[in-house]
């Protein structure tokens, strides 16, 4: 949880960032990105320093070599903790002139972080600017992972701009909930198509040391847990490189993130390759029939974007693997053919498991789209005998454009501190998604009239469109309101009338 100094230190640099003509918030979130970039190469160069004046024992990773750059100037100077003391000007012209240059070619990196940085830039050239800000993040104490991931992603939070062409950020606690329920394991393979910032790998990394602590003493499943459970791909280099970041900062050290358009490219070398898909995509506008994979295609021939992408995650996971993923609410009941199509294959060819029913606000001030979360599993053969659904009326935050906190921080999310009363439970409804998640069986004997119940897969056949919206299967259940008769209102309002003149009869006669 980062202190109010911390989050005062960081708003600090942002408003260095306006003032000093870097205003737009993607901007100033890269150009910070680079330069704590930078710092961890530094960090991470004076472990290895140490390590090898302890051990007595030459260093096994040198990131600054020895010598001059090809400008000849010393590899040293391009250190954060060297150029940090430098005057302004001559920070400014080490920096720009000599530690960009080395980041583009700093292929001895060949973490995916490394190679997202060989396009960076600086982008102002403001030398009190840099010195401000250097000195202000070099004041923040980042030591260990959960101070560091929480000051990226309060930083995360102030991306303003995000919204635009589809993109929005998903809520932590949505996120939250939507890794509690397909609580990944040590040995999966997680994969978000649309990684934006990683929203999604860092809450299931987070989940997973938290849960299986053992996984970091075992040396295979700790290799993996670095280099191979978690996979971002998207098509916008900065979002990349912003996320990247955002791994590393949360202690994963080699995650593949990389570029990707993911409904334009085939996937033939990763068809099947993952087992759990987390995902929020974007869903606007469509597609040109000939900008879209192939094999996407060959599983729903649609142009739509949304649908386009429930082919892709069925496309990626493997037999047996499972996803939890947002959708507009067209998705689920949708007319046109593509629409059904989708839906039945979930239905009849693999295993529906939930249906989430979020209410319009979770994503403002972004957006108003009304959203579901979908749970299946790739079989193959179908396997969906109850669907289970729920209808979300609270996850804890107004559902206007302030989205203020109805409760206090230790009563918020799918997993909070304390326990809710049934009166707090209207407030925040995750817990209670969480717990009968967790108990299906019991759900059985809810009837249609309750928040949460189980429709048999015959009842959505039966629709013949494979029908998912709520409203379908949810039963109203209306109460007998007594009224007044309109005589009764009539004689009320002539006696309400009658009070009225007598009172301006009195004030006539207070007049004179």
């Amino acid at each position: 949880m980062l202190t109010g100094e911390i989050r005062s230190q960081i708003d600090s640099i942002w408003n260095d960032f306006w003032a000093g003509g870097v205003a737009n918030p993607l901007s100033v979130m890269e150009q910070m990105t680079y330069l704590l970039f930078i710092k961890r190469l530094d960090d991470l160069h004076t472990v290895e320093e140490r390590k090898s004046q302890t051990l007595k024992i030459p260093m096994e990773r040198r990131i600054f070599p020895e010598g001059r750059d090809d400008k000849g100037r010393p590899y040293d100077d391009l250190r954060w903790s060297r150029f940090k003391n430098f005057e302004p000007r001559e920070m400014m012209d080490v920096v720009d002139e000599h530690v960009f240059p080395f980041l583009r070619a700093l292929n001895g990196s060949q973490s995916s972080y490394g190679k997202l940085m060989r396009d960076a830039r600086l982008g102002f050239s403001n030398p009190a600017l840099l010195a401000k800000v250097v000195e202000k993040l070099d004041r923040i104490p980042m030591e260990d992972r959960d101070t560091k991931g929480d000051v990226y992603e309060y930083m995360l939070a102030k991306i303003a701009s995000a919204g635009q062409n589809g993109q929005f950020r998903t809520p932590r606690h949505i996120i939250r909930l939507m890794v509690e329920m397909t609580a990944p394991k040590p040995t999966d393979a997680i994969c978000d198509p649309a990684a934006g910032t990683c929203g999604f790998l860092v809450a299931a990394g987070e989940y997973l040391r938290e849960k299986h602590p053992e996984l970091m003493r075992d040396p295979a499943l700790r290799k993996h847990f670095h280099e191979g459970l978690f996979h971002g791909f998207d098509f916008d280099t900065t979002m990349l490189r912003i996320g990247a970041m955002n791994m590393t900062l949360h202690g994963v050290e080699n995650p593949n993130v990389t570029y990707r358009d993911s409904l334009a490219e085939d996937h033939a070398e990763d068809a099947g390759a993952y087992s759990l898909v987390l995902a929020n995509p974007p869903f606007a506008g469509s597609l040109d029939y000939e900008a879209t994979a192939k094999d996407l295609q060959k599983i729903v021939k649609t142009r739509k974007t949304e649908l386009l992408f429930i082919a892709l995650f069925l496309r990626l996971l493997k037999t047996g693997g499972r996803a939890a993923v947002i959708v507009p609410d067209g998705v689920l009941f949708g007319s046109s053919g593509a629409h059904k199509d989708i839906r039945r294959m979930l239905v009849e060819d693999h295993k529906l498991d939930a249906v989430i029913k979020l209410p319009s606000g979770v994503f403002r001030p972004y957006a108003g789209v009304s959203t579901a979360i979908l749970l299946f599993t790739k079989t193959g053969v179908g396997g969906t005998e109850n669907v289970w659904f729920y209808d979300v009326a609270a996850d804890g935050l107004s559902l206007d454009d302030k989205r203020a906190e109805l409760l206090p921080p230790e009563k918020q999310g799918p997993t909070p501190a304390q326990p809710l009363t049934e009166a707090e439970h209207e407030k925040n409804n995750l817990p209670d998604i969480l717990a009968r998640w967790g108990n299906l069986a019991a759900e059985a004997e809810r009837p249609r009239t309750a928040q949460s119940f189980l429709v048999p897969v015959a009842d959505i056949r039966a629709t013949g469109s494979w029908d998912l919206s709520l409203n379908r299967y949810k039963e109203v259940q209306h109460e007998e309101v007594a009224y007044q008769s309109p005589k009764e209102i009539v004689a009320e309002l002539r006696a309400i009338e009658a009070e009225i003149t007598e009172g301006l009869d009195r004030l006539e006669e207070m007049l004179g």
